[in-house]
């Protein structure tokens, strides 16, 4: 292990998003499997622990030894008055932890354990990202086009450090999705399967409305104006019935915004996509009239 260690799992962990006790952890469980392998085949079961020093990357290893009057495989056995300078009370047939590290461990570690620390940190990253999303569904997200796969294909996402996907089902048909177009989407489904963490956006949910509403429109964020429905067909037109939850509150006018600015911003997110705003009311011959007008 290198002296410059620390620096390097510091960089890992700043450029992964992880904690550095994370990978910290991981090398740690690493090199266990690369010691158990130094032990031979079909080893007897006993408990082993590494210790890494996060600084100078120095590993020591401690390994489960059955005290014996007599050694014949110091690998797995120690002598009573070697075990009782460890532990003064212990008594034959029992076992103690003993420090085990061999002399070229830094070497062979370094080889064996190469694979599994770089598996082991995109353990971590899926469940961190995991972890971030999976209490996030139904949320708005701003998300960075990576690719397209044609009109019948997935559009794959950026979401941070997070990969996720639009289904043909969730895009929409006037929409145009290039390589590092940023865009606001709903965070529909968060899966976790064996290849990790699965994100499933989209662009055509009528929830999407109500989140950009939220974005734009303070009165609604904060309660004062209610989304009683909406009726979208996505990329084509959208209609929005609001109400006012408090006296003096024009919900129709808090919407739309001075000069439009706050529809013409939702209307600008969703590349043109025609928004009517509409008075809700509870009288279905007045809903009927504000719908229509």
């Amino acid at each position: 292990m290198k002296s410059d260690f620390y620096a390097a799992i510091t960089q890992i962990a700043s450029e992964r998003g992880i904690p550095k006790e994370a990978i910290i952890d991981v090398m740690e469980r690493a090199l266990v499997s690369a010691y158990k392998r130094l032990l031979g085949p079909n080893p007897p079961a006993v408990e082993v622990t590494v210790k890494l020093d996060p600084v100078s990357g120095m590993a020591r290893v401690y390994a489960e030894k059955q005290v014996v009057d007599e050694v014949y495989d110091e690998r797995f056995e120690i002598d009573l008055n070697s075990a009782r300078q460890i532990k003064p009370d212990v008594q034959i047939g029992e076992t103690v932890l003993v420090e085990s590290t061999p002399r070229d461990f830094g070497r062979i570690a370094a080889q064996t354990a190469k694979q599994v620390v770089l598996q082991g940190i995109k353990e971590i990253e899926r469940s961190y990202i995991y972890n971030e999303f999976e209490d996030r569904e139904g949320e708005l997200v701003t998300a960075t086009v990576q690719r397209n796969n044609g009109p019948r294909g997935n559009v794959i996402l950026e979401i941070g450090k997070a990969e996720a996907i639009i289904p043909p089902k969730e895009q929409v048909a006037n929409d145009r999705y290039y390589h590092g177009q940023r865009l606001k989407v709903l965070l529909l489904e968060v899966k976790k399967d064996d290849r990790g963490p699965r994100l499933i956006a989209s662009r055509a949910h009528k929830n999407l409305i109500n989140r950009l509403f939220e974005m734009e429109v303070p009165e609604i964020y904060n309660g004062s104006v209610e989304i009683k429905s909406v009726a979208r067909e996505p990329g084509l037109r959208t209609k929005v019935a609001v109400a006012a939850r408090q006296e003096g509150i024009d919900p129709v006018g808090s919407c739309v915004g001075m000069r439009g600015i706050r529809i013409q911003n939702i209307v600008n997110e969703l590349n043109g996509e025609k928004i009517d705003v509409v008075q809700w009311s509870s009288d279905p011959r007045e809903y009927i009239a504000n719908a229509l007008s």
